[in-house]
């Protein structure tokens, strides 16, 4: 209740008082929530996580559109990807968006091999390991998807 009341609250409260502030502005926004996982967590599920993980509570937190760009980017990366898989969206896909209202919420679960060195048996001394820039292939790729995002945002310019 302490961790709640000292983080989650006040973040989730200062996310609902951006989105309400940037509808204010804009006909159609995008919350786009990141996360990291590590790629083999064999006490969770067997094999390796794609490298993309698409999360759109089973397609109702956003436009099929904008779903469909994102995946349309993802599947070109060569990176393995999937789309409401393991991960289908979180707290915050399913809480902050209202589609039918112009707040469009996505989750992408990046496995960390895209951008950092995984150990085999991860343990304090040796995780998490630092950013490697070597490792860093999926760069232009997220670039690509955050473009998507705002070009979505910005067709409901558009049509408003």
């Amino acid at each position: 209740q302490r961790r709640r009341a000292q983080w989650f609250d006040p973040y989730h409260a200062m996310l609902a008082a951006e989105t309400r502030r940037l509808r204010e502005r804009h006909p159609a926004i995008v919350v786009y929530d990141a996360q990291s996982i590590r790629s083999h967590i064999p006490f969770l599920f067997d094999g390796e996580l794609p490298q993309f993980n698409i999360g759109t509570n089973s397609d109702s937190s956003c436009d099929n559109a904008l779903t469909e760009a994102v995946e349309n980017i993802c599947a070109q990366s060569g990176f393995t990807h999937v789309r409401n898989g393991r991960f289908r969206g979180g707290y915050i896909t399913r809480h902050h968006a209202a589609p039918q209202a112009g707040v469009h919420s996505i989750q992408m679960e990046l496995a960390c091999r895209g951008y950092m060195d995984e150990p085999e048996l991860p343990a304090p001394d040796n995780w998490p390991t630092p950013w490697n820039p070597d490792r860093a292939h999926i760069l232009p790729t997220l670039r690509n998807v955050l473009a998507a995002c705002l070009a979505f945002a910005a067709s409901k310019r558009n049509i408003a």
